[in-house]
């Protein structure tokens, strides 16, 4: 009886828990449906490189704490220092967002917010993981069969 107790609240909280994990091609359509296909001078196989090496496509992502106290979250590991707040702060940081929203199945706004960064200076090279495995390279691969 009691472990029947245990399955069950084992699948009461994965049923509780909305994130995501997307397949390669199934982000890219939704990456390209929300215009991220040549936004900002970039394509949606950038943005899919990206979302790979940050959150290997799963939105439910929180990063370690980094040495200033920030985290990073959701599809994008979006900072919590500049971008999105968390606990009891108002949310008045750079994308107006509570840094949870981005951890849900929903990835509008990350997208939203992601694309207010990459609308900055540093463009996409605001993500490090983007610079490292991304940038200047041959990314036809990250849509290779998604028909597009």
């Amino acid at each position: 009886m009691r472990d029947q107790g245990l399955v069950a609240l084992f699948f009461l909280l994965l049923s509780v828990t909305e994130a995501k994990h997307f397949w390669r091609c199934e982000l890219a359509r939704t990456l390209k449906a929300a215009g991220l296909d040549t936004f900002g001078g970039r394509s949606v196989k950038d943005w899919v490189c990206l979302a790979y090496y940050e959150s290997y496509y799963k939105t439910d992502v929180v990063g370690e704490p980094k040495p200033d106290g920030s985290r990073n979250y959701g599809i994008f590991q979006i900072n919590s220092r500049l971008w999105c707040s968390t606990g009891s702060q108002e949310p008045n940081f750079g994308c107006k967002t509570d840094c949870s929203a981005f951890t849900d199945d929903d990835i509008t706004d990350d997208i939203e917010c992601a694309k207010k960064i990459a609308s900055g200076t540093n463009g996409m090279n605001a993500w490090e993981k983007w610079k490292n495995h991304c940038r200047e390279r041959v990314l036809c691969g990250w849509t290779r069969y998604c028909n597009l």
